[in-house]
């Protein structure tokens, strides 16, 4: 794997993948993070996989620009919590704290404690979630693990280990537990077989909307940055 990128204004970084299994050069462009990937056979020439993207180059800044802009959080702006727009204020006392349309945090305070605070409502709404649909599958999961996970929203290990993004706690509350009732079907279907989905609306019901959001709207879920200080 190598770092490259194409000349222009800005340049774009690449990031070169050599690999066996592939059969031809490919793009990818992540939908969260932006990074750019091109892999390549073993047996074509590195020259040649980067004259390939040096031909798609339109094509890779049109869908680079189509991304939404990064979202610094700070006092006096709005973010989403369980789909409802709250606005950003100080708070008056030491407490984060949920105000109707408002989320008080602590002036002064690193957003990254504002994040700590979504983490937390995060693993409640999920385990809350976690446990009720593995009761009604008559199962039981290891434990449930909160992170910020930007290649998926959720996963499930073979000895029954749940695995979340916490920015799920952004969106409105019946895609937190859309995914929830993904990953605890997994308990039973290891796979995403005709079985494992009919697993999946057996405890949730029909789950296509909820899936076509995600798709359509998940990338937004990771535009706001907490490694600033709200001032």
């Amino acid at each position: 794997m190598g770092d490259h990128a194409l000349p222009g204004t800005p340049p774009v970084p690449l990031t070169l993948r050599k690999s066996a299994r592939a059969r031809r050069i490919s793009l990818r462009i992540s939908q969260l993070d932006g990074r750019v990937t091109l892999t390549y056979p073993q047996g074509v020439p590195e020259a040649e996989a980067l004259s390939f993207a040096r031909t798609k180059e339109e094509w890779i800044r049109r869908h680079l620009d189509d991304r939404p802009d990064p979202a610094v959080v700070q006092f006096g702006q709005t973010i989403p919590i369980e789909g409802q727009e709250r606005r950003i204020v100080p708070a008056q006392g030491r407490r984060v704290q949920l105000q109707g349309d408002e989320i008080a945090v602590p002036k002064g305070a690193e957003a990254r404690r504002l994040a700590r605070f979504l983490k937390e409502l995060a693993r409640d709404r999920l385990t809350g979630a976690c446990d009720d649909y593995a009761a009604m599958l008559g199962r039981s999961y290891s434990g449930l693990t909160i992170r910020d996970t930007r290649s998926r929203w959720g996963s499930c290990s073979s000895a029954g280990g749940l695995m979340f993004s916490w920015r799920l706690i952004l969106a409105p509350s019946e895609i937190l537990h859309y995914v929830a009732a993904h990953e605890v079907a997994h308990l039973i279907e290891m796979n995403h077989s005709p079985a494992f989905w009919a697993q999946v609306e057996r405890i949730f019901g029909d789950y296509s909307d909820q899936r076509r959001w995600l798709r359509d709207n998940g990338t937004k879920l990771h535009q706001y940055r907490f490694d600033a200080v709200m001032s």
